[in-house]
C-alpha cells in the first residue's frame, strides 16, 4: 500500500532541541549562578540532560504529569527542597533562555518543501500540545502540518501503539499508509513499526548499530526513500 502521509516527531528531528536546551541552560546558569553541587558548567549541563531523560520517561509512563516532571527536574538538579511555585518560577526563567535558542535544523524546510505536494503531514510528539503548538508557530512551520498530537493530551505516549494509531486516525489513514520519522530508534522507529506504520530512524549522529531499522542520517535522504518505498520491505540505511 502506498505511503500517503508523513507523521513527524519534533524535538531533535525537525527542531534542534539538544542545542537549544544546552544553550538555553548555559545562559540561564550564567545569570542564576552555578549550583554548589557542580564543579563546572559543562558538568551541570550534562546532569540537566540526564535528569531531563529520567523525568521525561516518568512522564511518558504516567508516573507524573507535565508540570510534575518539570518541578522534579528542577528539584533534582538544584538538590534543594522547593515549593511548586518556586520550582515553576525557576523553570520559567530558564524557558526564556531556552526559547531564545530555538531553531529548525537546516534540512527541515527544504525537505518539507520537497514533500509538500506529494504527502500529507502531521506531528506526533511526547510533549504537551500548548508547548509544541507554540514552538511550531514561533518556528514558522505550524501551517505545514494538518494535525498536531501530543502525549500529554492523548493520555498515551510513544512507543505505545495507541499513540501512533491516534496520529493515523487524525489523518484518516491506515497505519500502513503512514510513515513515522523520528530521532529515537526505539521510541520512534521501533514503536512505529510495531504499531504497523512504516518507520524511519533519523540517525543524525551516525550511531548505526540497528540493522533491523530503516535508517537515514539526514532529512535530505527522506524524499528518495519515500519515492522508492519498496525499500521498506527490508531494513536499509543511507548512512
Amino acid at each position: 500500500m502506498a505511503i500517503r502521509a508523513v507523521l513527524w516527531d519534533i524535538d531533535d528531528t525537525i527542531f534542534d532541541y539538544a542545542t537549544a536546551s544546552r544553550s538555553g541552560m548555559r545562559a540561564h546558569l550564567d545569570i542564576e549562578g552555578l549550583p554548589r553541587a557542580y564543579d563546572s558548567l559543562e558538568a551541570a549541563l550534562d546532569v540537566w540532560d540526564e535528569l531531563t531523560a529520567v523525568h521525561w520517561a516518568r512522564f511518558a509512563s504516567g508516573q507524573t504529569d507535565w508540570h510534575g516532571q518539570r518541578r522534579d527536574r528542577v528539584r533534582s538538579f538544584l538538590g534543594v527542597v522547593l515549593t511548586d511555585e518556586a520550582a515553576d518560577a525557576w523553570f520559567e526563567r530558564h524557558i526564556v533562555h531556552y526559547e531564545a535558542a530555538w531553531s529548525l535544523f537546516p534540512d527541515t524546510l527544504p525537505v518539507l518543501d520537497q514533500l509538500a505536494d506529494d504527502y500529507r503531514h502531521a506531528v506526533l510528539s511526547n510533549s504537551s500540545l500548548p508547548n509544541q503548538e507554540r514552538k511550531l508557530r514561533i518556528l514558522g512551520v505550524r501551517d505545514r502540518f494538518e494535525a498536531l498530537l501530543c502525549a500529554a493530551e492523548l493520555g498515551v505516549a510513544k512507543p505505545e501503539a495507541g499513540a501512533f494509531h491516534a496520529g493515523c486516525e487524525a489523518l484518516g489513514l491506515l497505519p500502513e499508509e503512514v510513515v513515522y520519522v523520528g530521532d529515537q530508534p526505539d521510541i520512534d522507529a521501533r514503536g512505529a513499526a510495531e504499531a504497523g506504520l512504516k518507520a524511519v530512524w533519523l540517525d543524525r549522529a551516525g550511531a548505526g548499530g540497528r540493522p533491523e531499522l530503516v535508517r537515514i542520517t539526514g532529512l535530505a535522504q527522506l524524499p528518495d526513500l519515500l519515492r522508492r518505498d519498496t525499500r521498506f520491505g527490508a531494513p536499509d540505511t543511507f548512512g
